[in-house]
């Protein structure tokens, strides 16, 4: 988001400094982007969804891990009985063998985690990318909806640095913010909070 700010902005406003007389008729409008993206009901929303999805991977990574420690225990324990010398070489043999294919086993279930802990990570990555543009999305069609309303030429994001890494609005004395108006709107048709249960101090009842 900053990267964003960071490349393109300073050549917009450059551009209007640089027309002179039609600097003069600029509005610059302001907004505190960082406060918006996360004060923003979607984004909590989306955030709970992300945490949710990893919880479960987290159970299947688990599950996949529980499968892989029990195959290395009987392969543990298919390789000392095979070197049990009180049987005999036959018997000796048929467990080598048993091992040996438990040991392919352990191979096989050591790519799966892998692969299952590579696939998760890049999903998540790629689920969490999508949401934040889309929420970004929304956050810029509303503050373009009201820069408009309000003919502001150019808006300003309060939170944006230069190329290096500075505060790119050194100054403003916030008449022009929107921030708190395109937050009251967005969030408009945010769910209403989860009911917290009754406590017994709530109720007047003895606690048991």
């Amino acid at each position: 988001m900053k990267t964003i700010v960071k490349r393109f902005l300073p050549v917009v406003l450059l551009a209007g400094f640089l027309t002179g007389s039609a600097f003069a008729e600029t509005r610059i409008g302001t907004v505190d982007l960082q406060k918006i993206f996360s004060k923003y009901w979607k984004r909590e929303q989306a955030e709970a969804a992300l945490k949710e999805r990893g919880a479960e991977m987290d159970k299947d990574y688990k599950a996949l891990m529980d499968d892989y420690n029990k195959t290395k225990d009987d392969y543990g324990k298919l390789l000392a009985a095979a070197n049990d010398q009180t049987v005999t070489a036959e018997e000796r043999d048929k467990r080598k063998t048993a091992a040996e294919s438990k040991l392919l086993e352990i191979k096989t279930a050591e790519n799966t985690v892998q692969t299952f802990a590579r696939n998760a990570q890049e999903q998540i990555e790629s689920q969490k990318k999508r949401m934040r543009d889309t929420i970004l999305q929304e956050i810029r069609t509303a503050i373009t909806a009201k820069a408009k309303a309000q003919a502001f030429t150019i808006v300003v994001d309060v939170t944006g640095e230069t190329a290096l890494g500075t505060p790119f609005v050194l100054y403003t004395s916030g008449e022009n913010d929107m921030t708190d108006d395109i937050l009251k709107q967005l969030n408009v048709a945010a769910p209403p909070p989860a009911a917290t249960p009754a406590t017994p101090a709530d109720t007047g009842k003895p606690k048991k």
